[in-house]
């Protein structure tokens, strides 16, 4: 960005100007060109003053300056937009450049100091750069303070190539001199911008993507733990000020130019560190208790129940955190993200509520309809079609059938042409599912019009669509635990084949044949039938294939490489020794060392894939979760939304409803001590209080809580509440 080399300064473009001395010379006034030289100053001059940081060698700008009529904020003293300012405050040491103060002083008595320090680049790289955002970048608070007392524009943007999002060298901070301060961490810098007497910055300003400060801080998140603390610190201490100075603005309801909010940022993101506080966080303070998302309900000992906003990451609501996440195949570590609460529980209650009866009730639908499919199958007519219609009950149940599947087949299609393209991605991640029901339809298509024009080959057509129809059974078991995770498995296989190139390149090169001369291998004619061969007898079955056949040597080798080689076949060829020597080596390479290899590839990758497959099958399901919740009509969907609607009342005595989620938790590191507690009996939530007729179910719901705490001391991770519990009964629903 700078340089102590002068040949970076941009060509001056020839221009006219009016010499004021033009009369000098002639009445023989002329200074010689020694004394103008030492008066004059130029852009070089300039930049090697201030990079020293030396004020003595600007002495006499200021009456050059007036007596030329020039002033610092000329296009002469700019390289690519780069004045002399810019120049300084890119060489500071300790932080100071005594020229700064001096060139500030001389701009506002020529009266263009609002031109200097809100002078900004012009090349492509660095262009909307000003003296500010230097400043800011150099960590230097009081030339910030300076800047801005001075005028400088608090909103200027740097929008270069260099601070866009691109994969060359660049850093991306939101282009704004706020953003700027916030990506590198100057909590100082600011509380200044945001606090100060003389222009202070409208934190709702966006750059060119749209994005405000907080975009920003979650576009620089990189899930590191040094990166995650400052990050969300940051991002705390701007929206708390913010709501301090303009209590009305809601700043994480501002969405950038993709109709993304903060919070759907960063789960699109990944970022899932910056991602878990935002939904994890509780403020105590009465002041800023409204900016939380957490609001814990009751406490008893280590078991909290919090209460979760779920403003914008319910499914209810269109473009919800929720859909994002299981429908963004790019995302990195989406099946983590799964995994926090409270959308983990979101996704269970949802299972729970409604999409596990309407899961278990389209494998029905679908088991009916495979039964019908190969009954059809079965009871085929051979023969050229089409086929006459019978007037028996036998063929009525099968033009039924048929007109059945045909609708089954439709909706297989249509559903698969409306849903969004299956990338590659997807396709790694998500499994084969969508594909495979796409390609059945398609099958059966084609089986029909081949059917309808006449042509036998539609049973081949038919077949493969039948075959496919029973594999694709395997979809419902993403309904059960342990079927799922087998399933998954099997979807996964895909990696094999990443193991078994490299394996068949290597076995291809060492299969080559090499042909055996005429005078050293000549085969002897033998009607020996020993010998286990793949061809088929010829006419003249007196005559065996020689090694002189590529094709029959190639099989030959590929026998061997699967332990069913024989090597009976060189008692007709000379030099007996020298075949043995070669098979050998050939069957240790392949058969032991290769195979073998094979295997421990294969089983080291079946190992890997087995600890994913546990969260992709999660995955699968929050898929077929929401799938099934699409279909809903919008009245349903209002009826079995999760969660309650609570007034939490944390707007300075206003109401303050939200709908949140109850999620019931055990926590050994965080006691009862300071803490927002809504309601102080336990338990109490939104239930009424129960009668002694009640007891057994008070009794089921404590033995749920002991049970979440003891699996927790085991340190089971799936500490959920066991069937006794019975979650508390909302008042409003």
């Amino acid at each position: 960005m700078d340089s102590d080399y002068q040949d970076e300064l941009e060509e001056a473009a020839p221009k006219i100007r009016f010499n004021l001395n033009f009369d000098k010379e002639v009445r023989c006034l002329e200074e010689n060109k020694e004394d103008r030289d030492s008066k004059r100053f130029d852009i070089k001059r300039l930049f090697e003053a201030v990079s020293t940081g030396d004020v003595m060698k600007l002495e006499g700008l200021h009456q050059y300056l007036h007596q030329s009529m020039k002033k610092l904020s000329n296009t002469e003293y700019q390289s690519y937009g780069k004045n002399v300012l810019l120049k300084a405050l890119l060489n500071l040491r300790n932080g100071r450049n005594n020229t700064i103060e001096y060139l500030l002083d001389i701009s506002e008595k020529m009266g263009d100091i609002n031109e200097l320090v809100n002078a900004a680049y012009t090349d492509s790289y660095y262009k909307g750069q000003t003296a500010l955002h230097i400043a800011i970048e150099r960590r230097s608070t009081y030339f910030v303070e300076l800047l801005i007392k001075k005028g400088a524009n608090v909103h200027a943007k740097a929008c270069g190539k260099f601070f866009q999002l691109n994969d060359g060298p660049s850093f991306y901070f939101g282009e704004l001199p706020l953003s700027l301060a916030a990506c590198t961490n100057q909590p100082e810098v600011v509380d200044f911008l945001l606090e100060n007497d003389y222009h202070r910055v409208d934190v709702r300003e966006s750059d060119s993507l749209g994005n405000m400060v907080l975009h920003a801080l979650v576009v620089l998140a990189d899930n590191t733990p040094e990166n995650t603390d400052f990050i969300t610190s940051m991002y705390d201490h701007i929206l708390t000020t913010a709501a301090r100075l303009h209590p009305k603005w809601r700043l994480e309801d501002i969405e950038n130019n993709q109709g993304l909010t903060t919070i759907k940022l960063a789960a699109k993101t990944g970022k899932i560190g910056l991602f878990k506080h935002m939904m994890h966080r509780e403020f105590q303070e009465r002041e800023t208790r409204n900016l939380s998302r957490k609001f814990t309900e009751w406490v008893y000992g280590p078991v909290h129940s919090s209460l979760y906003d779920l403003d914008s990451l319910d499914s209810y609501e269109k473009n919800s955190v929720l859909e994002i996440i299981v429908y963004s195949s790019d995302i990195p570590n989406r099946h983590e993200m799964l995994q926090i609460e409270p959308l983990n529980r979101l996704l269970e209650e949802k299972w729970d509520k409604f999409a596990a009866r309407m899961f278990f009730l389209n494998f029905l639908v679908y088991l009916v309809y495979l039964s019908v499919f190969t009954a059809v199958a079965y009871y085929r007519k051979k023969g050229t079609p089409p086929f006459t219609l019978e007037h028996t009950r036998q063929e009525y149940l099968r033009l039924a059938g048929q007109l059945f599947i045909t609708v089954g087949a439709c909706y297989f299609f249509i559903r698969g042409v409306c849903r969004k393209r299956p990338s590659l991605d997807t396709l790694l991640i998500d499994g084969y599912s969508e594909i495979l029901f796409f390609l059945q339809a398609i099958f059966f298509l084609a089986s029909s019009v081949l059917y309808c024009c006449g042509r036998e080959e539609y049973l081949g057509f038919f077949v493969l669509c039948l075959a496919l129809s029973w594999v694709n059974l395997l979809y419902f078991s993403r309904g059960y635990r342990h079927m799922g995770i087998y399933s998954v498995m099997i979807q996964k296989v895909h990696r094999i084949p990443g193991i078994l190139c490299p394996f068949t390149a290597v076995v291809t090169l060492l299969m080559e044949p090499e042909l055996p001369d005429n005078n050293t291998a000549q085969p002897i004619n033998s009607t020996d039938g020993r010998g286990r061969t793949f061809f088929l007898p010829t006419e003249d079955s007196c005559i065996k294939p020689t090694f002189r056949n590529i094709s029959h040597t190639i099989m030959e080798l590929f026998k061997f490489t699967i332990g069913m080689g024989d090597l009976e076949f060189t008692e007709g060829y000379q030099y007996k020794e020298v075949f043995y020597m070669l098979l050998i080596s050939y069957i240790v390479l392949t058969y032991i060392l290769l195979l073998n290899m094979l295997i421990a590839l294969m089983s080291r990758t079946v190992e890997k894939m087995s600890l994913e497959s546990t969260s992709i099958w999660k995955l699968q399901r929050a898929i077929t979760i929401l799938d099934l919740e699409r279909s809903l009509p919008r009245c349903l969907r209002r009826r079995l939304r999760s969660g309650v609607d609570k007034d939490l009342g944390t707007r300075a005595g206003e109401k303050d409803r939200r709908w949140c989620f109850r999620v019931e938790e055990v926590n050994w590191n965080k006691w009862n001590t300071n803490l927002g507690i809504i309601n102080e009996d336990p338990g109490s939530g939104d239930t009424a209080r129960l009668s002694p007729t009640h007891s057994s179910r008070t009794l089921g719901r404590g033995i749920g809580l002991v049970c979440v705490s003891v699996r927790v001391l085991m340190g089971c991770h799936d500490a959920r509440l066991p069937a006794l519990y019975s979650e508390p009964r909302p008042l409003f629903s």
